[in-house]
């Protein structure tokens, strides 16, 4: 395991100021202050804002790559790896409730901005609908496994929002459970049709 740059410490700070406080208000100040650097230190990585956006974006885009390969592995089915998407939900709730979800807050912000790295950021989400697509093929869904990982991406992004902006655990765990109902039901039915 590689150890720890002062590079790597910027953008891992600037990735959670960014979720915390949003793109737009986070400063070089605050990303050189919770780094502990003086600003030429900071100029010697990136020399603009953007460039820190750029690299913030490929780091997550990197962990979300980790994340889904980690479920693939664990998960003994489809159904069991479609169900740590869903409980991402739950997992991070505390933070979702403060700052509602980082790739679905980042993505609006920069969309606000019409900013050139929005793109860049919807990839993330677009990570999460193939492999959520590719879960739904092997469930035996290929005619519709898009227009299902769709609605499981939307409606943990609906869960999300309305889980900041109300702060109620109990809506989460219910509209989690809800989701996945909706996802076992699915199964069974594709089952009980596969059998007649």
């Amino acid at each position: 395991m590689k150890s720890r740059t002062t590079k790597d410490e910027i953008i891992e700070s600037a990735d959670q100021l960014f979720y915390k406080k949003g793109f737009e208000k986070t400063s070089f100040a605050d990303i050189a202050n919770e780094v502990n650097i003086s600003r030429g230190n900071f100029y010697h990585h990136f020399k603009s804002k953007d460039e820190i956006l750029s690299a913030v974006i490929e780091y997550r885009l990197e962990k979300t790559e980790e994340m889904l390969e980690s479920w693939q592995l664990k998960g003994k089915n489809p159904i069991e790896r479609i169900q740590s998407f869903v409980h991402i939900l739950i997992v991070n709730l505390t933070k979702i409730k403060l700052y509602g979800c980082p790739v679905g807050s980042l993505t609006t912000e920069l969309n606000k901005l019409e900013h050139s790295s929005r793109g860049e950021a919807n990839q993330i989400f677009s990570l999460f609908r193939d492999w959520l697509k590719s879960q739904f093929v092997e469930l035996g869904f290929r005619n519709n496994a898009d227009k299902y990982a769709m609605h499981v991406l939307a409606r943990s992004q609906g869960i999300a929002t309305l889980a900041n902006a109300y702060q109620d655990e109990a809506f989460v765990n219910y509209e989690v459970k809800l989701l996945l109902d909706w996802i076992k039901n699915l199964r069974d039915e594709n089952r009980r049709l596969r059998c007649s």
